[in-house]
């Protein structure tokens, strides 16, 4: 599992989006519903405007005192979303992720929202890439010492 397209073989297909004109409150019940911590946020013709999450949430609403029944995502949403394609590497999803200081990545090909990974996805992938790379490791040194151990 070395690319983006690894992890969306194995989540569920389906992704959540609401419109920027959705109340915060509508946002929150959609992602409490379906256990998420960001959902996208399109516009009225489906293309993606920006991103919601949880911090978006506590930061510029609890914080700032705003009322989530009243405010829309559109006024609070990070609009400055950053996105990967499904040929990214993990390593690259990780670099970025850590760099910017995110947990959320939608997945754009070829124009086309076709997913979106957080943080979890790529440390899970991550660690179940070291995990292959080691056991691999592991039978060649096995292979080697048999060959050492067998020479006259």
């Amino acid at each position: 599992m070395n690319k983006v397209k690894d992890i969306l073989a194995k989540k569920p297909k389906a992704v959540f989006t609401v419109q920027s004109d959705a109340t915060l409150y509508q946002a929150l019940e959609i992602m409490a519903d379906k256990n998420i911590g960001a959902i996208l946020v399109t516009d009225k013709n489906g293309k993606l405007a920006g991103i919601f999450s949880e911090r978006d949430f506590a930061r510029k609403i609890i914080i700032k005192g705003r009322d989530g029944e009243k405010t829309t995502v559109g006024e609070i949403m990070t609009t400055q979303v950053l996105y990967v394609d499904p040929e990214t590497t993990i390593n690259d999803c990780m670099t970025l992720m850590t760099e910017k200081k995110i947990r959320h990545l939608p997945v754009m090909d070829k124009g086309e929202l076709v997913g979106i990974i957080s943080i979890g996805d790529v440390v899970k992938a991550y660690c179940a890439n070291q995990d292959s790379i080691i056991a691999e490791q592991e039978f060649q040194l096995g292979q080697l010492e048999r060959y050492i151990n067998q020479s006259p």
